[in-house]
């Protein structure tokens, strides 16, 4: 493997989905961990305390009470990863709204394109609502306008959010020791050259695994296959004995890469209530067209399809249909 570990150049970030939900498992594991983490809770409730950004709001309009995880309530939560740097406020780099239903014991997960066409919402100021991408709306209104912005694209609740800095995500691998893959496409991506067959990555060369797309003669559906791959060897690192000795690291990775409105005792009972909803984990993806409006490149989701996977999450939350808000993708 040839990789260039120097620094790498800052080009324009692409989409890396999937990844923050290889975090909030990490972390679910950390905070559930039992004896071995009772040790260290003083450390995790700091750690916690850092990450929680409360939104203004405690319930989604589109419910009328409040969940209880307690209680084994169905729950949503929208993953984002955005791009932050200095002197930019940054977009969403990725989307995924994952559902969990504890009693059907199944988790379904939807990947939202970030270069959807649809109507960004601003419940504070609705004279700034606007069509645009759907990843726009972070760099308009921040984590909040993303939440209502995704609740009226798909007609469901979010309860809760979570939202890594994905700059950060190397620190995650780097902390866990590194990954190792079996790469079926060599690559060169922001200056990380990585060559076809197994090899050991540190946390730059992962990024770069997970964010690699124009090579990939599937595209987008090759991607989302290997940041599934880099997910799914991420839990299989936190949960090992060697890597739990590592928790400083994990926590500080953590603690400086996330926010999120989950506080630690959701974060404990979501630990013990809900784990028994991955033993079926169900991934959607918007199905669309990609479309040149006005000078720019969108991907166009039609009504019917929007309201299939409405239908579709509101059932795993067991709330009845209702019609999606019509979207007039074309209007400005």
């Amino acid at each position: 493997m040839n990789s260039t570990r120097e620094s790498v150049k800052r080009k324009r970030r692409r989409p890396k989905k999937w990844l923050r939900f290889t975090l909030f498992i990490v972390f679910v594991l950390l905070v559930g961990g039992g004896v071995y983490f009772y040790n260290v809770y003083s450390d995790v409730a700091k750690a916690v305390d850092k990450m929680n950004k409360p939104i203004s709001r405690e319930v989604s309009k589109k419910r009328e009470t409040k969940v209880e995880v307690e209680k084994k309530d169905p729950i949503s939560i929208l993953l984002v990863g955005v791009d932050e740097r200095d002197g930019d406020s940054g977009r969403t780099d990725s989307m995924i709204v994952v559902t969990v239903n504890p009693e059907k014991k199944s988790t379904v997960m939807l990947s939202i394109p970030r270069d959807t066409r649809t109507k960004l919402i601003n419940n504070e100021n609705p004279n700034k609502n606007r069509i645009a991408k759907i990843n726009a709306a972070y760099a308009y209104g921040g984590i909040e306008e993303s939440i209502d912005t995704v609740e009226n694209f798909l007609n469901v609740p979010i309860d809760y959010y979570i939202k890594v800095n994905m700059q950060g995500f190397k620190d995650i691998v780097d902390a866990v020791g590194g990954i190792d893959v079996d790469n079926k496409i060599a690559f060169n991506l922001d200056g990380v050259t990585l060559e076809k067959g197994p090899q050991h990555l540190n946390g730059i060369e992962t990024l770069m695994y997970a964010r690699m797309r124009k090579a990939d003669p599937r595209g987008d559906f090759g991607r989302e296959e290997r940041q599934r791959e880099v997910i799914s060897k991420i839990i299989a690192k936190g949960k090992s004995i060697k890597t739990l000795t590592k928790y400083d690291d994990i926590l500080k990775a953590l603690e400086n890469n996330i926010n999120t409105n989950l506080n630690l005792s959701d974060m404990i009972d979501i630990q013990s209530n809900y784990k028994v909803a991955a033993e079926s984990i169900e991934k959607l993806q918007v199905e669309g067209e990609g479309k040149m409006i006005n000078g720019g490149w969108y991907w166009v989701v039609d009504d019917e399809t929007r309201q299939s996977l409405s239908d579709k999450l509101r059932e795993q939350l067991n709330l009845q249909s209702e019609a999606v808000a019509k979207i007039n993708t074309y209007s400005n």
